[in-house]
């Protein structure tokens, strides 16, 4: 693995911890019939599928590293190729928890734009790494 891939791949593992922590909070949540939580099915679904999001995301951008370091592209597009795949985690998620971060929020904000675009990174990344693959 090249050293941007591995300094790379060292912070998405970092963020596990981080991950396990929001499944433990929701799960507190359930739990304990935090207001705002259980009875704001928004608010629930959209986080739910901000922390499932997040956790499947990490996975696929470690194992996205291994193969862009394989692929035929030119450095600067692995370099740009790691970046899309690498903003999808962190965008995604953020999307959904901001876009309803008070318990009376009923409808996502504006910050669920976030989301389309961490999906729009993940599609130019895995697009670009699947092509460059192929070469």
């Amino acid at each position: 693995m090249s050293p941007s891939s591995l300094s790379i791949a060292g912070v998405l593992l970092i963020t596990v911890p981080g991950v396990a922590y929001g499944g433990v909070t929701l799960l507190s949540f359930l739990m304990k019939n935090v207001p705002g939580y259980l009875d704001n099915p928004v608010r629930r679904g959209l986080w739910r599928a901000g922390h499932a999001h997040a956790g499947v995301l990490v996975l696929f951008a470690l194992v996205a590293m291994l193969y862009v370091d394989q692929s035929g592209l030119p450095e600067a597009l692995k370099a740009l190729t790691r970046l899309l795949i690498v903003a999808a985690p962190i965008l995604m998620p953020l999307g959904f928890f901001l876009s309803v971060v008070r318990p009376s929020d009923t409808k996502p904000s504006r910050l669920i734009l976030l989301t389309y675009a961490g999906g729009v990174c993940l599609a130019a990344g895995t697009l670009m790494l699947g092509i460059g693959l192929l070469l």
